[in-house]
């Protein structure tokens, strides 16, 4: 090493030490020795697998900055310094919470979200007197609520939803005279609504859903004073009314009440003046409608799923915000009056939905025209056999409202001008501005409304106004509703376009560390239409990893929010010096980590058509392996879909800690995959190789599994000939992979869930995780029969030779398909309820009853061909191996059955590949008379195809 070189590492480590060592706050302070002992307790109750709490044996917890640990900026009268927030959101952690988070006195934020931490919650915390906000949502947590949680007299929040909290609600909580949010929903809370919470007198959100609450609803509650939300879906007020003095309650903003046993009659609402969402659904409610117009606010009331009679008034009408009336499945009678939906002049983001399905109703009073951007669905009544009335009768289409990404208003941008973390900012008055945004999980927990789109400039502008960035600062990159029901968002918040400022295109420090405080510290004021909100995680990239002290791969990435807080608090504190220096030294001490990281990258060896990506893009691609980005989970690890820098939408299937295999190992599948090249077979795109983590990319398909579209929950079942069609695709592409793959494989886990459906409804097999290769010649040029192996599979589909003599053949791959296909035939799971399904097709065929376990949902079909299939079906389920088929036979037959299909059961399915680019479910009609789908031969060979196809692994 050279002189110059050593005095340079020298004098940066000196001046890494001085600020390391040296107190940020006051040459001499120190914190609280109570509280440092508490802090290592609370450290050793916790399991940290990412090492996100690996600095909390270094020096002081205030001036060494300790990951999470946030303090004041001065000493106390006692002459030392105190932990004020604690601000552990969202970084993987488990174990429980220490009794001894008590002794932190002066603590004001208390935030475990999103983590796993199992256990109760300690009732030392009602010791902490200073306590504003109590965040532990989104964990493990059990036992009931300590009653000391009622004495904390300066809470604000309490927020304890999405965890397994049992128990009744301490009556203590009346003495919580400052808390204005309980946010206990989704856990096991029981018994009744102390009525004594009428009197707290800031109260504004009660959010007790999905619990198992009992006993009647407490008429005092109509007396809370500030009460904005009540929300008590799904619990169980058995026999139990609604008050009559709720309608009384003149500040309430939403009432939901869903799913609660509730009894009798609705009050009457029309005396409260901002009512703008009304669930009162799945009841036994009874008598009729009450008469008197409800709050013009009013965006949501439904009321179906009860017991009400009577007609529909005309108080529905001229009700200018409503997005959605419900009064399905009910009993309602006469005549509906159009005047509900002539009244409603609505502009282009507009939507209105009148549901009354299911009832009695038998005439439409006034004009049957539907103006624009209307919806009537009147299917289920009387009147539905006037033919003057069809076009209200038709089934309900799936609700496009349920996700939605923004149109690309940066397309004419050249992406390579624009290299990854930075990206266009797509609202910029500036075009084509580069920069590198902040970007937010976000979710709002009680919105009200029904549809988000007329409100998405009004939330713009509400919460750029509460973060006080200009409007164009932030952009929604994509909402999606979620049960509660609830918004969940994607955020990006670009700095400002400064023509004489060239480092412009990243928000400064103070900044960064002012919008994560106003997140983290609830400082954003609260809005009437859109309730409160939360925050899911944040993501920092490249740029702003120098406000972050440690290094993380989950939670806010690379680390917590160690530090911006103080930074906010601090002022002018002088900070970024040392910041940068603390920086230097995290990553001194990471370089030996960082450099196996790519020492690793560039041992990998290069594969043709196959992309390498790094952690960073994965991250970025996820939004930091959000939950939100789920969409599957196997034993290998989770799927997540992501969005690649270019744009591509992919699956990225991540390994978890256990399943992670050795490098050369990883790569030779990879390799192998590389090989596959077939229409009904998913196709690999790329892969991500550093320390600790290995994920395989895929391209992402929209339709999921097979095995969810045989599920009841799909309104639009696939017919027959779909079903068929899929059964083919599927035999086909594990041809391929018995005889023209190079080499061989046996796939070895062949299910509904790993057979996936394109746009299209072309069958796809994924998962190649256990896969094998076939057994290849020997010396002399003889192939064995069989590879030994470790029976490996799924329970339900495992070939039954296969699992006693561990001798894996193609005739296994024959064994689960064949299961495949009965699930396709008959919409029931291979094991349910104790019973298998191969044996129950069997009995059902031996005794002639076959069509009674045929699936209904699949309509009309030809019984020749239906017996033909479960002929097939039931030979490939045979128990010893040389009964089966091959799968060039399996094709062959599959193939016998489609050419005697009807033209009109097979032109539906033929109609879908015909229209380029339409996506159509597959009970969509069309008069296309051609037959693609008939194969030359059954090799598989006149599938190959050049296209890589959209794919999502399980």
């Amino acid at each position: 090493m050279s002189t110059s070189r050593a005095w340079t590492l020298a004098a940066a480590a000196l001046a890494v030490w001085f600020c390391w060592s040296s107190p940020l706050i006051g040459a001499q302070d120190i914190t609280d020795p109570v509280e440092v002992t508490a802090l290592s307790a609370i450290r050793k109750s916790l399991i940290d697998p990412n090492k996100n709490l690996s600095n909390w044996n270094r020096g002081d917890p205030c001036t060494s900055n300790w990951t999470g640990v946030l303090c004041y900026n001065k000493t106390l009268d006692d002459g030392y310094l105190h932990v004020w927030e604690l601000q552990l959101l969202n970084l993987n952690l488990s174990g429980t919470l220490s009794p001894e988070l008590g002794r932190l006195s002066y603590l004001q934020i208390l935030d475990f979200m999103w983590n796993k931490i199992s256990g109760s919650i300690p009732k030392e915390i009602g010791n902490i007197q200073s306590l504003v906000l109590l965040l532990l949502n989104g964990n493990q947590l059990t036992g009931p609520l300590p009653e000391e949680l009622g004495y904390l007299p300066n809470l604000d929040r309490i927020q304890i939803d999405q965890n397994h909290i049992s128990g009744p609600l301490p009556k203590s909580f009346a003495n919580l005279n400052k808390t204005r949010h309980f946010h206990m929903n989704n856990n096991s809370i029981s018994g009744p609504i102390p009525s004594e919470l009428s009197t707290l007198p800031k109260l504004v959100h009660l959010l007790l859903d999905n619990n198992n609450l009992s006993g009647y609803l407490p008429e005092e509650l109509s007396k809370t004073p500030n009460l904005l939300i009540l929300q008590l879906d799904n619990n169980n007020f058995d026999g139990s009314t609604i008050p009559a003095s709720y309608g009384d309650m003149s500040k309430l903003l939403k009432l939901s009440l869903r799913n609660c046993s509730l009894q009798g009659p609705i009050p009457d609402l029309s005396r409260i003046p901002n009512l703008g969402y009304l669930d009162l659904s799945s009841n036994q409610l009874n008598e009729s409608i009450p008469p008197n117009k409800l709050s013009e606010n009013i965006t949501t009331i439904d009321l179906s799923n009860n017991d009400l009679t009577g007609t529909i008034p005309t108080n529905f009408s001229d009700l200018p915000l409503l997005q959605l009336l419900s009064i399905a499945n009910n009993s309602l009678t006469g005549s509906v009056p159009s005047t509900i939906w002539q009244s409603r002049t609505l502009n282009g983001t507009e939507r209105f939905t009148v549901d009354l399905e299911n009832n009695m109703l038998s005439n439409i009073s006034g004009s049957s025209n539907l103006p624009p951007n209307i919806t009537v669905w009147l299917q289920g009544n009387p009147l539905c056999l006037n033919a003057n009335f069809v076009q209200f009768c038709g089934s309900q289409s799936v609700n496009v409202n349920d996700t939605q990404i923004p149109p690309n208003s940066t397309a004419d941008c050249l992406l390579q001008s624009c290299p990854f973390p930075f990206e266009y900012s797509p609202t910029s008055p500036v075009p084509c501005f580069c920069a590198a945004p902040l970007l937010i999980g976000y979710r709002l927990k009680s919105p009200g409304f029904s549809d988000f789109r007329p409100y998405e400039i009004t939330f713009e502008e509400y919460l750029s106004t509460g973060l006080h960035l200009f409007l164009y600062q932030l952009y929604i990159d994509s909402f999606t509703w979620e049960e509660g029901p609830r918004l969940r968002m994607d955020l990006k918040f670009f700095p400002v376009y400064d023509s004489n400022d060239n480092k412009s295109n990243v928000f400064n420090t103070s900044e960064v560390r002012r919008i994560l405080s106003m997140f983290t510290g609830w400082l954003i004021p609260d809005s009437d239409i859109f309730g409160p909100y939360e925050l899911l995680g944040i993501t920092l990239l490249d740029p702003y990893q120098s406000v972050i002290i440690t290094s993380s791969k989950s939670g806010v990435s690379k680390g917590a929010l160690a530090g911006i807080i103080l930074g906010t608090i601090a002022g002018a504190i002088t900070l970024s010096a040392c910041i940068s220096l603390l920086i230097l030294r995290v990553r001194l001490k990471d370089h030996h980590a960082i450099s196996k990281r790519r020492q690793v990258s560039k041992s990998s060896i290069k594969i043709d058509g196959v992309r390498s990506f790094t952690y960073g893009e994965m991250a970025m691609a996820t939004k930091n392996f959000d939950t939100s980005s789920e969409v599957g989970q196997g034993g290998y690890g989770k799927v997540y879909k992501g969005i690649l820098a270019d744009g591509t939408v992919v699956a990225i299937k991540r390994a978890q800690e256990g399943s992670l295999q050795g490098e050369k190992e990883f790569l030779t599948e990879i390799e192998l995959l590389s090989r596959l090249h077939h229409r009904n077979l998913v196709s690999l795109i790329g892969y991500c190789e550093e320390d600790y983590e290995q994920m395989l990319v895929y391209e992402f398909i929209s339709n999921g599994t097979l095995r969810d579209n045989l599920s009841a929950k799909y309104k639009d079942p696939l017919g027959f000939p779909m079903r068929l069609r899929v059964a083919l695709g599927s035999a086909k592409g594990i041809l391929y992979l018995h005889t023209e793959a190079d080499p061989p494989i046996f796939h070895r886990d062949i299910k509904a869930t790993n057979i996936l459906l394109d746009s299209r409804f072309n069958a796809k097999v994924a998962d190649f995780g256990l896969s094998r290769l076939a057994p290849v010649p020997d010396m002399e040029g003889t192939v064995p029969a069989h590879v030994s192996t470790v029976v490996k599979g799924t329970p339900g589909y495992l070939d039954p030779e296969y699992f006693l003599t561990h001798k894996l053949t193609d005739k296994s791959d024959v064994y689960s398909l064949g299961v495949v296909f009965l699930e396709l035939l008959t919409g029931m799971q291979p094991i349910s309820h104790g019973k298998n399904i191969v044996r129950e097709v069997n009995i059902a065929y031996q005794s002639g009853t076959i069509f009674s376990v045929i699936d209904g949902r699949m309509g009309s079909y030809p019984s020749e061909c239906v017996e033909k299939f479960v002929n097939l079906a039931l030979k490939c389920c045979q128990e010893e191996t040389d009964a089966r088929p091959s799968m060039a036979e399996v094709v062959r037959e599959l193939e016998n059955i489609w050419v005697r299909m009807p033209e009109s059961h097979t032109k539906t399915v033929e109609a879908i590949d015909d229209e380029p680019g339409k996506a159509e479910t597959p009970s969509s009609s069309s008069s296309v008379t051609k037959n693609p789908y008939v194969s030359s031969d059954v090799s598989g060979s006149d599938l190959v195809s050049g296209v890589i196809p959209t794919i999502m692994p399980r």
